[in-house]
């Protein structure tokens, strides 16, 4: 498994690029695991760190992490109230042609009070290849954009399968058809969802402090494979 990169660090904060498999910190619904963000950030940075917000395990991308108690404060407030802003990368079932903001709320686990949930999307190439996936004789894809407004039980996954665009790669909300092509076409199995960029406030300053993460190197195997100009 790929190790974490460091893209940022100053007296308060430090962002890394999370490889896919790995979860940020321990958590009781998986006592399998053995690696964990946290600590390999700390170990890395050789102190300790705080995390102020999360990636799921199947997710590539920027993690922030703070580097004190009252940098850790700050930010977890910045996330909560929504000022930070986030931007995804995801290879989606199918052609998504238009712009949309989905408000769609989301309970956990299908039980509770639904909660708010808003994205936007954006779809930025769509790709067609001659491969028989399922009922039809070629399979279609679209590279899409997310950025959600708030963030919420795997929303950018349920909010594309609500679509009828699920993300490829995704085993609970997908196409299994589709997951198994892409597994088959490109050796391994993977969500194709990436955490590009976060913008949250310096907890020093309050000057937008803007991160950045490169997409993985198996990206650019789906893009070469799938002919998506914008990925090469």
């Amino acid at each position: 498994m790929d190790t974490l990169q460091l893209l940022y660090r100053d007296a308060h904060v430090a962002a890394f690029n999370k490889p896919a498999g790995l979860m940020v910190h321990r958590s009781q619904l998986d006592t399998r695991e053995t690696r964990f963000a946290l600590q390999e950030a700390r170990d890395f940075l050789g102190q300790h760190v705080y995390p102020v917000h999360r990636l799921d395990r199947a997710t590539s991308g920027v993690l922030i992490f703070a580097l004190d108690p009252d940098s850790a404060r700050t930010l977890t407030t910045a996330f909560a109230e929504r000022l930070t802003a986030k931007r995804y990368l995801a290879i989606a079932r199918g052609w998504l042609l238009e712009p949309q903001t989905l408000d769609y709320p989301l309970t956990k686990d299908n039980t509770g009070e639904p909660q708010p949930a808003v994205t936007e999307f954006q779809p930025l190439e769509q790709t067609e290849i001659p491969h028989a996936v399922g009922r039809y004789e070629t399979a279609r894809y679209t590279l899409v954009e997310a950025r959600p407004q708030t963030g919420r039980y795997h929303q950018l996954r349920r909010h594309l399968g609500h679509l009828r665009h699920p993300i490829i790669g995704d085993t609970t909300h997908g196409d299994s058809a589709h997951n198994r092509f892409f597994r088959e076409l490109l050796g391994h199995q993977r969500l194709w969802l990436h955490a590009a960029a976060l913008t949250v406030p310096h907890p020093a300053s309050g000057e937008p402090l803007e991160l950045t993460a490169p997409r993985p190197a198996a990206w650019s195997a789906a893009a070469h494979a799938l002919g998506f100009a914008r990925l090469s």
